[in-house]
């Protein structure tokens, strides 16, 4: 069983509530989404894993069960082009639970028009895999997010 756990400290919203329809419909996958708070900060990594995929905006994390997680920072951000964000690790890196991915800052990203909404995404999974999905509340980096069985 792989535990997810947040990327960012904020508020766990669920992914019907992402502004965006392939997300909030999980075409990309199960999970659920967290409405940052706004200041400078630091998406960590969900998982112990391999960095496979990074990008300013998103990066995914595939843990030694084969678990990919997407964790993407906010949305449409991709048409920021990088600006904004600073990468902390590079693809192919192993990396804990917990250290540093990107540093980003949620209210620049609003200030530009685009939701800083983070979906974290159970790449290639089942909604039923998952249990224990937070769809609410508050949360810090590093609490859990959902259990993928």
């Amino acid at each position: 069983m792989t535990t997810v756990t947040s990327p960012l400290n904020g508020r766990a919203i669920g992914l019907s509530a992402v502004p965006d329809p392939v997300f909030s419909g999980a075409m990309v996958g199960p999970g659920t989404a967290v409405d940052p708070v706004r200041e400078r900060t630091e998406a960590v990594a969900p998982v112990d894993g391999i960095v496979v995929s990074l990008h300013p905006h998103a990066f995914v994390v595939v843990d030694s069960d084969g678990h990919g997680v997407l964790t993407h920072l906010g949305i449409d951000t991709v048409q920021l082009n990088g600006e904004g964000f600073e990468l902390l690790v590079a693809k192919g890196d192993s990396v804990s639970r917990g250290q540093p991915m990107v540093r980003w800052d949620p209210a620049a990203v609003e200030a530009a028009g685009k939701s800083p909404v983070s979906p974290v995404i159970a790449l290639e999974a089942t909604a039923d895999s998952l249990a224990g999905v937070a769809e609410e509340g508050e949360l810090a980096a590093g609490q859990t997010l959902f259990q993928w069985n």
